[in-house]
């Protein structure tokens, strides 16, 4: 038997056999305790690895060893009774650090932000638990890894496949575990369907039939309360209706939420990040506005995010009460999470499953080398921003400072200076010193917009792991329940059910990585392109002044 856990996911850490760990939290959640191994990792492993050896009644450290054989998974009488307490749900408010909701409906809120509270997930049982780190910081549990049983197999109901081990992952809180097991009953009535169809390329998602686009301007700063509160508000006008709608951040965040609510396999695009000071200076504001653009052309570009209720109401409503209305609306929605796969219609053509792998596993690697190449190029980009703006601007004002003073030289020997020269000369300086300004003034021309892009996809192949992990869990439970089939511990058509539910989950996360890639060439073609013409420009803006210069030492 192999007695070494082998970590899975992030959240995770691996432990072996008589490898002392720490343990900061004895209360296991589903089974999983919080602790760090002997090479200083802290994650979450299986309690039923793990057993008391002793207590140290002097540091309040209790040691754990391995148990004997047959008593795996079961509590060690030296073990300290764990409370049997109730731990509630949690909702907080995601709002902006220095606003509220004034005009809107306070009581409602939006999606459970994981950064704000403990690690929460919805539990087997379809209770939320939360792992909370012991109310004592001094207090650790000292342990050893042990051998453990199939404690999958223990946790099954009949012939149904087990559960993952770890209710924190991505695969679980998804709900798409609960989706390809069949755990999501079937909706009563259907309001929205997304299409994927297959291209040349494979599965892609069917076209928004009424493509729009959707413009972002005007940042205005705005007072309420005689001006006790100020904020930023944004014209935004969609252009099939030519209708302009008037949006503040807070209200972009609350779609963004929203979002990531109900698209569990769609990348959804980060929004500009927060600042809670100097959120009215003019470059700050200049920034978020190209970047809430750039956002805006995704989300109208993506087939099914531009088609999503919650995203036509941002753009659309007007009225106070209508989009309160609306806004409750669409925090009600239940075709969310596992619920949202039910809305996929998907082709009938047959893909080999273990060709879908192969092909994750192709755009999974492409993803990793694509986010180390942006990460690089935004390092190089932004060193160029800092040289423009402060060395290279520094060195040709020294060098015009350095000319301007060999003009002042030659004029101070009155019977041999020539003014003609003298002026060229201190004329050259004043030039070197505009161009050194010019430098300082030309990030905002290309290189601020090619580290806008380069954010934008630093965000959307930041979600790509946790969608990659949802196809990974799905292929793992058709693998399962095949093999459960072929030993008789499943009916044949339970397992038909599992396969054709992973189809579902595979088709979609093809047509997620189709789009990207069709955005991206589209993307990354305009941003050099772009960026090309205006450092053109730039240099041929430079010539012109050394030419303008050079002509006034002619016919000295």
């Amino acid at each position: 038997m192999n007695n070494t856990f082998k970590n899975e996911n992030k959240e995770e850490i691996s432990i072996q056999e008589n490898e002392e760990v720490v343990i900061f939290d004895e209360n296991s959640v589903d089974g999983w305790v919080l602790g760090e191994n002997s090479r200083g990792e802290r994650g979450l492993f299986p309690k039923s690895y793990v057993k008391i050896i002793r207590t140290r009644s002097d540091s309040n450290v209790t040691d754990y060893s391995i148990s004997p054989a047959g008593s795996i998974g079961k509590e060690s009488p030296n073990l300290p009774s764990t409370p049997n307490t109730s731990i509630n749900s949690v909702q907080i408010y995601d709002e902006d650090y220095y606003d509220d909701w004034d005009d809107w409906d306070d009581r409602s809120t939006v999606v459970d932000d994981a950064d704000n509270i403990n690690v929460s997930s919805s539990g087997a049982n379809g209770h939320i638990y939360q792992a909370q780190s012991s109310n004592n910081p001094n207090v650790h549990y000292r342990s050893k890894a042990i051998s453990r049983q199939d404690s999958i197999a223990s946790s099954r109901k009949g012939s149904m496949v087990g559960r993952n081990l770890n209710r924190f992952s991505s695969f679980v809180r998804s709900g798409v575990e609960a989706f390809v097991l069949g755990d999501v009953p079937m909706m009563a009535k259907i309001a929205e369907s997304y299409t994927i169809e297959m291209g040349p390329l494979g599965p892609q998602w069917k076209a928004n039939p009424q493509p729009f686009i959707c413009s972002v301007e005007d940042p205005t700063k705005q007072t309420k309360f005689k001006g006790i509160k100020t904020y930023i508000s944004y014209r935004v006008t969609p252009s099939h209706t030519g209708r302009p709608v008037y949006r503040r951040y807070k209200h972009f965040d609350w779609l963004y939420n929203r979002l990531l609510h109900k698209f569990t396999v769609i990348s959804v695009p980060h929004l500009p990040e927060k600042q809670a000071t100097g959120r009215f200076e003019e470059d700050f504001i200049e920034k978020r506005k190209r970047r809430l653009i750039l956002w805006m052309n995704h989300m109208t570009s993506h087939p099914v995010l531009s088609q999503y209720e919650g995203f036509e109401h941002f753009l659309m409503c007007a009225d106070d009460k209508q989009w309160k209305l609306g806004k409750r609306r669409a925090e009600k929605d239940e075709m969310v999470g596992a619920h949202f796969m039910l809305t996929l219609q998907i082709p009938n053509e047959h893909q080999d499953l273990q060709d879908v792998e192969e092909r994750v596993d192709n755009f999974k690697t492409f993803a990793k080398k694509m986010d180390d190449s942006v990460m690089q190029l935004t390092n190089v980009a932004s060193e160029l921003v800092r040289k423009h703006l402060g060395g290279f601007r520094k060195e040709f004002q020294r060098l015009g400072n350095a000319f301007q003073s060999i003009s002042h030289a030659f004029t101070l020997d009155p019977p041999y200076k020539s003014d003609a020269l003298n002026n060229a000369i201190s004329h050259t300086g004043c030039t070197y010193e505009n161009i050194g300004e010019m430098f300082a003034e030309q990030p905002k021309n290309d290189l601020f917009q090619m580290l806008d892009k380069l954010s934008l996809y630093q965000g959307l192949l930041a979600n790509f792991p946790d969608i990659i992990h949802l196809q990974k869990g799905a292929f793992a439970k058709v693998k399962e329940s095949q093999r459960m089939s072929d030993e008789g511990k499943m009916d044949q058509d339970e397992a038909d059910g599992i396969r054709k539910r992973c189809r579902t989950v595979g088709f979609a996360l093809q047509a997620e990585m189709s789009h990207f890639h069709q955005q991206r060439e589209v993307d990354f073609k305009d941003m050099m392109q772009a960026y090309l013409r205006e450092q053109i420009a730039f240099y041929q803006r430079v010539v012109q002044q050394l030419e303008r210069t050079l002509r006034m030492y002619d016919g000295l």
